[in-house]
């Protein structure tokens, strides 16, 4: 789909969609737990529908309705009764599951599904068979489990997934502690998880943490270094169902919105937005802040507003979602701006460094990319063109969002990459008064 934008957004409100991190994570559980679970989440991306769908290839029942999920659990967890799993892979006589292009939902079902004793083919679109697996793939394979080789959809497992000490790198993706997380309860013995090299993404981690919990499962953590701890896991824990729980809003695609505020000549003000989240792009706000928006909160609300932008050092260790955006609103500011410790975005749905500086200075912005990161020095305006999306839904939602600053139409090709997290994204860009022509 091409889109062709004609007039930039106004200002305005809109609402923060549900958090594609949090519905992942909550699904999960719930198909775990013991009893039956309604989710509200009023809003469905490509990647909760991956997680929803792997899910109900294990045996779940999940039926959504207008406001949310309901979610009878997998039977059969620890064996207590045979796994009540949907038809069996044809061509590779194992069970199949169909993660599309959603990292999080092929991270954490690997380790859940060598948990349950599933032998398993992951099949997997765009980029995601090359996204790096090193630490989880070792790790499983020393406790019980076989995997074919990493690179090519699908990706078998089979095998049972047995307790005992894990070492993971912390800084290829918290995924991996994520997947083992929400496994290693499961079993029959304890177990610990050694993260060596740090923790990157910690609040991923966090937000794990904290669904397992409201689902009864207790996780101890140790400290060991600045660059080291354990996770110590008990075996043998049962999930708890609270039989009803809620999404929250979205920081991440929140953050769109917010930088518009920002850049543009209106305030935006975004709702449903949790300030004691544990999503680590909440750091929107501190951002937008110190690059001299106007930024202030009430209640669920945030307002940005346009004031003189200034050029800032970013360190992306902990929000590498975030740069594509903060990039857009660097491009814009005067002075320089260097983003650092970004090089694990070079294994997203595209290379994440390259296409946001690529597509940057196409739109005529000043951008170099570095080993781990960019150096943009902002300009008062852009010119506009059109560009491609690299099938990446937030370069698709990044460019949308900067057309406010530039001076000509500014075109998206591949734009339906954003139906990955924020389907309706669109709709709410014209909503909030801009207007596009679609192809």
């Amino acid at each position: 789909m091409t889109v062709k934008i004609t007039k930039p957004i106004d200002g305005g409100v809109v609402g923060a969609i549900a958090s594609k991190s949090a519905a992942h994570r909550l699904l999960i559980c719930a198909a775990l737990a013991d009893r039956e679970t309604f989710i509200t989440c009023h809003q469905r991306s490509e990647d909760i529908d991956a997680t929803a769908r792997c899910l109900q290839a294990l045996g779940a029942d999940i039926r959504y309705e207008e406001s949310g999920f309901w979610v009878t659990p997998i039977e059969g967890r620890r064996g207590q009764r045979p796994l009540q799993c949907a038809a069996v892979d044809a061509a590779y006589g194992v069970q199949g599951l169909d993660c599309g292009e959603s990292g999080s939902t092929l991270r954490f079902m690997l380790p859940i599904c060598g948990a349950l004793g599933v032998d398993a083919a992951f099949h997997m679109g765009g980029r995601l068979p090359t996204r790096p697996l090193t630490g989880l793939y070792e790790e499983m394979v020393a406790h019980g489990c076989s995997l074919s080789p990493h690179g090519t959809s699908p990706l078998v497992c089979e095998g049972q997934l047995i307790s005992g000490e894990y070492t993971l790198p912390g800084n290829i993706s918290s995924q991996f502690v994520s997947g083992l997380l929400f496994a290693l309860p499961l079993l029959g013995g304890d177990s610990q998880i050694c993260v060596t090299n740090g923790l990157e993404s910690r609040p991923y981690v966090d937000m794990t943490l904290d669904a397992l919990a409201q689902f009864g499962i207790k996780i101890s953590e140790e400290i060991i270094s600045e660059n080291e701890l354990i996770f110590h896991v008990k075996g043998g824990q049962i999930y708890r169902s609270p039989r009803e729980i809620s999404t929250e809003g979205d920081w991440s695609n929140a953050a769109f919105w917010l930088s518009a505020g920002a850049i543009g000549t209106s305030s935006i003000t975004m709702t449903g937005l949790d300030m004691n989240s544990r999503q680590g792009d909440k750091a929107i706000v501190e951002f937008l802040a110190r690059f001299g928006a106007k930024v202030s909160t009430e209640n669920d609300a945030v307002m940005v507003s346009p004031k003189e932008l200034h050029g800032i050092d970013i360190n992306a260790a902990d929000t590498p979602d975030l740069v594509p955006i903060l990039a857009a609103v660097a491009s814009v500011a005067e002075g320089t701006t260097v983003i650092c410790n970004a090089e694990r975005l070079r294994i997203k749905e595209s290379d994440r460094l390259k296409t946001v500086a690529e597509t940057l200075t196409q739109l005529g912005a000043d951008v170099t990319e570095t080993d781990d990161g960019l150096v943009i020095n902002g300009k008062p305006r852009l010119r506009g063109g059109e560009v491609q999306s690299h099938g990446d839904h937030r370069i698709a939602m990044m460019v949308a969002v900067l057309s406010i600053a530039c001076d000509g139409a500014v075109t998206i090709n591949g734009a339906e990459a954003v139906r990955k997290s924020y389907p309706a994204f669109f709709e709410d860009f014209v909503m909030l008064g801009g207007i596009c022509e679609n192809d």
